[in-house]
């Protein structure tokens, strides 16, 4: 593994840099990656923020967003970055695989991997980690790195600040999970002061969905959810029709699976939707009963305890059957 004091001295001299984040990029994963890139190029960098794929719309906004390429549509110019590039920083994930066919490319390169992340069981891919379960979002991380361990805090603008204080805002629930210490609200607070306008984040995140993303929404909560009180589970599932009636896009259902966690009572809710290769589920729960647990031995997935996802080769309605069954073995901890 780099040493700090090597990572400095690489970052003391103009580099090609690649930043890079998981499939279906979130508010945390794009968050970090540009707030990074707003950093790195402040030093004087070449640096260039590739996904894997598209993300939400709603994410568009962020400062140098017109910079990001997406793998998916422009493969032969990331592919070249790729390759070109002395460091690549891989932010919010940490198996190459997340990252699809751009994982090949990367684990191929012979540029330095840096790995930012706050996932379970991380791949031994990298270089230089700096990687902590306990964090709530890898844009804590990439804070703490800049802050803490390059020791360049002065550095941090308004650009850096918005881009950080949304990674943190989104995948700490806006500050209601238990991850958000009150570590989390000092580096919140300390990025208010150097520019980040924390009620316009929130009306520009929250408060900006499509007419066909509410509409859906109370499809959802209308007609998609099913309340199991034997288990203190709710469970909303979607087909490909339904999605296809909505015309949803990429981001439109992010967030649906905490509304049926917000039931009264509800310890765990899942989310299942048909996608049109496979079953995707998304896990969230409360207290110490672990989503990530269910994900990983059943659905090749996993995550945080209380956030976890996974996919299912069957079709939906078996999907959500095999869950449900699932449910059984979990009974004690769900009515705890």
């Amino acid at each position: 593994m780099l040493s700090i004091t090597e990572i400095k001295e690489l970052l003391a001299t103009p580099q090609k840099i690649v930043i890079t984040t998981h499939h279906k990029p979130d508010g945390d994963a794009m968050g970090s990656s540009l707030g990074l890139y707003a950093y790195l190029i402040q030093l004087g960098h070449h640096v260039k923020v590739i996904t894997p794929t598209d993300y939400p719309q709603f994410l568009h906004w962020l400062p140098n967003n017109s910079d990001v390429i997406i793998y998916a549509d422009e493969t032969e110019r990331a592919a070249k970055f790729v390759s070109e590039a002395a460091l690549i920083f891989c932010l919010d994930f940490n198996t190459l695989s997340r990252i699809n066919e751009l994982g090949e490319l990367v684990r191929a390169s012979e540029a330095y991997k840096l790995m930012i992340d706050h996932h379970l069981e991380p791949e031994d891919f990298d270089d230089y980690r700096h990687w902590s379960i306990n964090a709530c979002a890898a844009a804590q991380l990439v804070y703490n790195f800049i802050v803490n361990e390059l020791k360049d805090g002065a550095m941090i603008n308004k650009d850096i600040a918005t881009c950080l204080y949304t990674g943190i805002m989104t995948d700490s629930g806006s500050f209601r999970f238990e991850s958000a210490n009150a570590a989390v609200y000092r580096i919140a607070a300390d990025l208010i002061d150097a520019g980040a306008e924390h009620w316009r984040i929130h009306q520009l995140v929250y408060d900006n969905a499509t007419e066909n993303r509410l509409r859906f929404l109370g499809h959802c909560i209308s007609n998609k959810l099913e309340i199991l009180r034997e288990y203190n589970t709710a469970i909303i599932s979607v087909t490909k029709q339904e999605l296809n009636e909505y015309k949803i896009a990429t981001g439109d259902t992010e967030g649906i699976v905490n509304y049926a966690l917000s039931v009264n009572g509800i310890k765990l809710a899942a989310f299942i939707i048909e996608r049109t290769d496979k079953v995707k589920l998304s896990l969230r729960s409360t207290g110490d009963f672990p989503a990530n647990e269910i994900c990983k031995k059943y659905f090749d997935g996993g995550g945080h305890r209380n956030a976890a996802g996974g996919v299912s080769s069957k079709d939906l309605l078996t999907t959500v059957a095999d869950f449900k069954e699932i449910l059984k073995e979990y009974k004690t901890q769900l009515l705890q």
